[in-house]
Formats: structure tokens, C-alpha cells, sequence
């Protein structure tokens, strides 16, 4: 299996020189460049592709912004993550990287452990969303004959099995998928096993996530209970109704990017799927039914 390309940009050679002894355990191929003018040249020529870049923010020549912007603005690049590591931390600086797509944030100097979280992160949300995005194009044809479904879930591996399906009713499943995906997985985790936001930041930096959730689907406050999601097509749009069993939770500091949150590898999901993936996206009562809607017309 090839190793997973990374592309690293730092105008000082010494930050090179540490992220790559940072990141030596992981099975990453990185590419590591002082120049960000030669480093957009590896991105734009790289074959296979990155599938992340760790990036500066202040450099000369071309900064990190810039940089950032350029990435977003090609096709070909808007889906690979951006780690953005720096000593620029201030809330409206971190406010201007989210906004222009960089989702995660390191501030120099930081652990090797912070260093080595956020990429397993960055890649396994990449990875798991690319995987969602191929199986929703390939039903998106028959998927098209559908009108009106409803679906109930529990595990992970439901909504990983359920997304594509859901997904490809819309014009642009590639899209919708990830956003969808991000709404049911916080109705298993957060909503019905009870998960808050700095547990699972906490489990996301020990690597232990996914076994905590199994552990929880088994424990008796918890067995009996399951999430539904409904798809209504109508003329004018596609609306998905997300419903959970848990007590709710505070929705509203989530629906925009937060600085404060920038730096934890958790956190960014409901903004990213109510900037990207839907035309409008809103809470319920308490915060365990979630409205999602997607424009056809």
C-alpha cells in the first residue's frame, strides 16, 4: 500500500526539519519544500496528489493565505485539508484562515502529540470522505427515482452505509455527502451515546473515538436507543430530518466556525456542512432533530 503524500511548506528550514522528525512514525510520504512559489509547483505537478498540506501562514513571496486561497479556488485542490501552523493565533486571524478554508490549526511551538493528532485527523476525515462521495456518485442514477424515504440507524457503520444512498438522490451527492454524514455521525455520538464535545476531543487525540462509541452502544442507558433520518423530495428541494433520542445540546455556538475551536481535532463539522453542503441547515427544540435542505430548482 503507498504511503499517503504530504505536502509541508515553512519558509524556515528548521520548522522542516521538525515536522519531518515530528511525523517520522507515521506512514507518510512527505514533501517538504522552504520556497512556497516551488511548493505550489510540487502541488499543481504531484502525481499521485496530496492528500494534505501543512502550511505556514506568514512567508514571504507568497504567504499562507494566499497560498490557502489559491488551493480553494482549483477544483483539483479544494478538497485536500490544510493544517495551518503558525504563531498568528489571535481570533481574527484564526477567524480569516477558517473562513478561507484552512479547518485546522496548530500554534508554534506545539507538541509532537498535537503535531501527530491533528494529521491522523485531517486524513482520516479526507479519507472517510471520499469514500462517502464515491459510493453516492455510483447510486446517484437510481437514486433519482426515489421521492420520499426514512431510515433508522444506530451505528457508525449505518450512517457509512446509509450516506451514499441518501446522498445520491441529490444533483450533487459529492457534495451533500459529507455534510450529511457530519449530521448523522453527531445524532449517533453525541445525541444518543451521550459523547460531549471535549470527550470526543479528548478520545480523538488518544486515538480511541471509534472504540468508545462501541463501548457505549453497549451499555443499557444506551442499547435501546436509535436515530432516524427522512429524505422529502418536493420541486424545489431535497429536505433531510435528522432525529435522535439523546437530552439536545447548546446547537447554536456550533452553526459558525469558532476560533476557540480551531485547534481541537473536533468541532468543525455542523459549520462545514451548513456553509458547504446545504442550501440551509437548522435545529429543532432542543437540538436533537436537525432540518437540512438541498436546492434542486
Amino acid at each position: 500500500m503507498s504511503k499517503e503524500r504530504v505536502l509541508v511548506v515553512d519558509d524556515e528550514q528548521l520548522n522542516l526539519f521538525i515536522i519531518e522528525e515530528f511525523l517520522e512514525g507515521e506512514a507518510l510520504q512527505l514533501d517538504a519544500h522552504s520556497d512556497p512559489l516551488a511548493a505550489w509547483d510540487s502541488l499543481q505537478s504531484a502525481d499521485p496528489p496530496f492528500s494534505l498540506v501543512i502550511l505556514d501562514r506568514m512567508m514571504p513571496n507568497l504567504d499562507g493565505m494566499e497560498f490557502l486561497r489559491r488551493m480553494k479556488a482549483e477544483p483539483r485542490f479544494a478538497d485536500i485539508p490544510v493544517i495551518m501552523q503558525t504563531a498568528a493565533s489571535s481570533p481574527d486571524q484564526v477567524r480569516q484562515g477558517l473562513e478561507a478554508g484552512a479547518y485546522y490549526y496548530l500554534t508554534k511551538p506545539y507538541e509532537p502529540e498535537a503535531l501527530i493528532s491533528i494529521t491522523r485527523a485531517a486524513l482520516e476525515d479526507r479519507r472517510s470522505r471520499q469514500q462517502l462521495i464515491s459510493r453516492a456518485i455510483r447510486l446517484e442514477e437510481a437514486q433519482r427515482l426515489i421521492s420520499n424515504v426514512e431510515y433508522r440507524f444506530v451505528t457508525l457503520e449505518d450512517v457509512a452505509h446509509l450516506v451514499p444512498v441518501l446522498a445520491a438522490m441529490c444533483p450533487q451527492p459529492e457534495v451533500v455527502a459529507p455534510g450529511l454524514s457530519d449530521l448523522m455521525v453527531n445524532a449517533v455520538e453525541h445525541g444518543n451515546l451521550g459523547v460531549t464535545y471535549r470527550e470526543k476531543s479528548l478520545l480523538k487525540w488518544e486515538g480511541d473515538w471509534e472504540g468508545e462509541i462501541r463501548r457505549r452502544l453497549e451499555l443499557p442507558q444506551f442499547k435501546g436507543r436509535v436515530a432516524s433520518v427522512r429524505a422529502e423530495l418536493s420541486p424545489q428541494a431535497i429536505v433531510f430530518t435528522i432525529t435522535d433520542q439523546g437530552e439536545g445540546f447548546d446547537w447554536q455556538k456550533f452553526m459558525q466556525f469558532d476560533p476557540e475551536r480551531a485547534f481541537d481535532p473536533n468541532g468543525r463539522g455542523i459549520a462545514m456542512a451548513k456553509a458547504m453542503s446545504f442550501s440551509s441547515l437548522c435545529y429543532q427544540g432542543k437540538g436533537n432533530v436537525v432540518v437540512a435542505s438541498v436546492a434542486v430548482a
